[in-house]
Order: C-alpha cells, then sequence, then structure tokens
C-alpha cells in the first residue's frame, strides 16, 4: 500500500513538475514575444499603452547630443557689421546640395569671420513712427484643435487657417507635410509651403522676433505661430512644439495663447507671461509664421519693416542677438547654437566659407555644454555647417546618433542629411539609399526628391 501511494506522489511530482516548466516556457516565449507584438501594434494605438509596457520597445533617450570628441576651450566668435544689401525674398526650402566641394577643415579652435566687402551704396528706407498699440488683444473667432499624436504643427496650421474662412482638416494638412503618422517633425517651411501651395492664402517664416512684433502683429488682426520648446516632465526630456499666440494683455505682461497638446480646447486659451514666451521661444532662435491674405500683404510688410524683408539683415540681426547671449551667458547652449544656426544661414546667402567655419565651432561649443537629445530632430543648421565646413564625418556620427532612437528614425531630415555627408565623400550608393530611407519617412520631402533626381535616381 505503501509502495503504492509513493508512486503516485512521483507520478504527481513528475506531472507538477512539467507544468511549471510548460507555463515557465510560456511565460518567456510571451516576454520574449510581448516586445515585437507591442512593435505591430499602429502607432496611434501603441503610444497610449501604459509607460511600462512601452519601455519594452523604446530605446532609452541619452541626457543630451554627443559632444565633439576633442575638447576645447570655450571659442571667441566675432560676428561682423554687414550693411544691408538688396537680396531676394528668403527661399522657404533648405538648400538643397547635389554635389559638396567641401571647405577645408580647419583644426583652430577659435574662428573669426571675415567682413564682406561694401556693396554700393543704396538709400536706407526711413522708417515709419510706430503706432501707439491698444493695451489688450484679443482676436475672436478663433478656436483651438485638440492635436494628434506628434501633430502640433498640422493643429496649429489648421487653428489658423480655420480664423482666416478655409475649411481644412488637421488630417489634411498632415497629409501633406507628414503622411508617416510617425513623422517627428515638421518643420516651418514646410508648413508655409502648404499654405501657398494648398490654399489661397500667403505665408511666411521668420527668424529673431520680439515681444513688440508679436503685439504690433496681433493689435493688425494676425495670428502667429511660433515654435518653442517645451517641457512636460523630466523623465520626457525637452521637444519642439508648436504654439499660437492670438492675443495679448499688456496689464499682466501675458498672451493669449492656444496649445493644441496642453488645451484648453476652446476659444479663450490660455494666459501665458511675455517672460515664459521668451524663454522657450529662444530655444527655436524665435522663429515665427505668419499667415494672410494676399491684399494683405502690404499691411504685413509694413509692421514687419525692412529688417524681416532683407534675409541677410535678418540673419546679421539673428547672429548679433546670440552674439550677445553668449557673451551674458557663456555656458548657455541654446545661445551659441542660435549664434550657429545664424552664422550657417548668413554663409548660405554670402558664399563666404569662413562662416560655416565660425557656426561649426560655436555648434561645437553648444554640444560641449550640452543639448537636448532631441534638438536635431528640428533643427539641421550643424549637418549644414558641418558639411560646408568639410566635416562629413561629424554629420554621419550625428545622424547615426539619431537613427539610433525610436523617434529619430523618424524624422526624414536626418537620412537627407546622412545622404549629403555621404555625397560628400564621394559613395554615391549610399547617398541614394538615404534619400530613398528620407522619402520612406516622408514621400512628399522634396529635398531628398530633388537629391535623388540631381544624383542619378
Amino acid at each position: 500500500m505503501g509502495t503504492k501511494y509513493a508512486i503516485r506522489n512521483i507520478h504527481m511530482q513528475t506531472k507538477l513538475i512539467k507544468i511549471i516548466g510548460i507555463i515557465g516556457i510560456l511565460a518567456l516565449g510571451g516576454w520574449w514575444l510581448l516586445p515585437r507584438v507591442i512593435t505591430a501594434v499602429p502607432s496611434q494605438i501603441r503610444y497610449r499603452l501604459p509607460e511600462p509596457l512601452l519601455a519594452l520597445v523604446t530605446t532609452p533617450l541619452p541626457t543630451a547630443l554627443p559632444a565633439p570628441a576633442v575638447n576645447a576651450p570655450p571659442p571667441t566668435i566675432f560676428v561682423p557689421t554687414l550693411p544691408a544689401t538688396a537680396v531676394a525674398t528668403p527661399t522657404l526650402a533648405p538648400t538643397l546640395p547635389s554635389t559638396f566641394t567641401p571647405a577645408p577643415t580647419h583644426e583652430a579652435a577659435t574662428a573669426v569671420a571675415t567682413a564682406l566687402p561694401s556693396p554700393t551704396n543704396t538709400p536706407s528706407p526711413t522708417p515709419s513712427p510706430t503706432p501707439t498699440l491698444p493695451t489688450t488683444v484679443f482676436l475672436e473667432g478663433i478656436e483651438n484643435v485638440p492635436q494628434l499624436f506628434n501633430n502640433c504643427g498640422a493643429a496649429n496650421l489648421t487653428t489658423v487657417l480655420t480664423y482666416y474662412g478655409q475649411e481644412v482638416d488637421q488630417r489634411d494638412v498632415a497629409a501633406v507635410v507628414r503622411p508617416d503618422y510617425d513623422d517627428r517633425n515638421v518643420s516651418p517651411w514646410q508648413l508655409a509651403s502648404y499654405v501657398q501651395t494648398e490654399t489661397a492664402l500667403e505665408a511666411d517664416t521668420y527668424i529673431g522676433g520680439d515681444v513688440e512684433l508679436l503685439k504690433r502683429l496681433l493689435a493688425a488682426g494676425f495670428p502667429i505661430i511660433i515654435e518653442k520648446g517645451l517641457v512636460l516632465e523630466d523623465h520626457d526630456g525637452w521637444m519642439g512644439h508648436y504654439l499660437t499666440l492670438f492675443g495679448y494683455e499688456e496689464a499682466s505682461q501675458q498672451f493669449w495663447t492656444l496649445d493644441t497638446f496642453l488645451g484648453p480646447f476652446d476659444s479663450v486659451g490660455r494666459l501665458e507671461s511675455y517672460e515664459e514666451t521668451m524663454r522657450y521661444w529662444r530655444d527655436f532662435n524665435y522663429r515665427f509664421i505668419v499667415v494672410y491674405a494676399p491684399e494683405q500683404e502690404t499691411a504685413v510688410h509694413n509692421i514687419l519693416g525692412s529688417t524681416y524683408l532683407d534675409p541677410l539683415a535678418m540673419w546679421q540681426q539673428a547672429a548679433e542677438r546670440a552674439q550677445t547671449a553668449v557673451n551674458d551667458s557663456p555656458a548657455d547652449a541654446f545661445a551659441w547654437f542660435n549664434l550657429g544656426s545664424s552664422l550657417t544661414h548668413l554663409g548660405e546667402l554670402t558664399g563666404e566659407a569662413t562662416y560655416y567655419e565660425t557656426a561649426a565651432v560655436a555648434f561645437d561649443e553648444a554640444r560641449r555644454i550640452g543639448l537636448p537629445w532631441r534638438m536635431l530632430w528640428y533643427q539641421f543648421e550643424p549637418y549644414e555647417a558641418y558639411l560646408g565646413n568639410g566635416r562629413a564625418a561629424d554629420v554621419l556620427a550625428l545622424t547615426d546618433a539619431m537613427i539610433t532612437s525610436e523617434g529619430g528614425r523618424y524624422v526624414e531630415e536626418t537620412f537627407f542629411y546622412q545622404g549629403n555627408a555621404w555625397l560628400a565623400q564621394g559613395d554615391l550608393d549610399r547617398a541614394r539609399r538615404a534619400y530613398e530611407r528620407a522619402l520612406e519617412v516622408n514621400p512628399n520631402f522634396s529635398p531628398a526628391q530633388e537629391a535623388l533626381a540631381a544624383n542619378g535616381e
């Protein structure tokens, strides 16, 4: 009898061990499959899952962009004062280099831009007196649009377009400017281009705005879209964001704003102080977008004045402003970045290679101080400066770093500039593949389309 019970116990223990083993195998298999299942879920559903589940498939974001390989003392950069010149209206799309003739690599840590030859003297326009502005402006008939995932650009533009009576949905805008739901960035020039090609309205993007200019535009009835930094929670980190301003209150020193992410989703919006607006607006060199009807062009230009209508003067002013910020706060990475961006555009406008050299030095310093990891999801002047200074290897290192993150591989500009870097190094096959990858992220991205066409698609 005892032997029979013993044998039965052994059989039960064996069966229990088998069951536990099967459960363990299923659990391990499920754990192995879970990230793949989550990755296969459509983005619009995946990003609503609990954070612990998303953590299984998301590469943790570093705290900053990779720093330059060589440390150096803080550089001294002098921005030359350039006489105002008549320059054509700025193009909205970035420069499209089909081929590169890199400038010689300069190893000096300190670069000094040289002044340009003085152009033929032309009479400067006589500035009109600044009108007295109302103490309070609140534009009626404009309502906030709750954005879809990463769709703040399209949502803010939809908000402004509906103010002008355009019947459009943010999905319509996104279908043109970011057809891929995962696309992490829409640049201001793409939004302005949408207005110009898809509507009866006009739009332009500018750099280097300030509170007084915003107030003058708002007082004239023009809502303004600004590009700014946004920090929600420490674990989310810094990110780029668009915000619509539709009024101001001088007594409290605040703007009326519509935030497509934070809400509220009505026609009242939220008040944001001038100080807070400027603090995060500087992260994008005080860039703004003005949308207007064709018959309002003269009114807009009169408000902006000659400096903003002359690209050389506008970027010169931005460079001098950034230089002042660097002098006042030499440990401010955003100030160095804005200086580098402004010098890069001066290089594009003048053809002077020295500007790329000084811009690269400024970007090196910004990276040494520490820039947010997502910085190159939205602003791409470092790539242009490094390429213009013969530093294609730096571009490849930065684009590789971007592609390792979950969001970074959904920025078409990353692959576009990676392609430009391969082209600069003479590797046409890799360049073409990079341009093709850019078009996988955004088939409507014209710079990659033109680069492929120029290099034997």
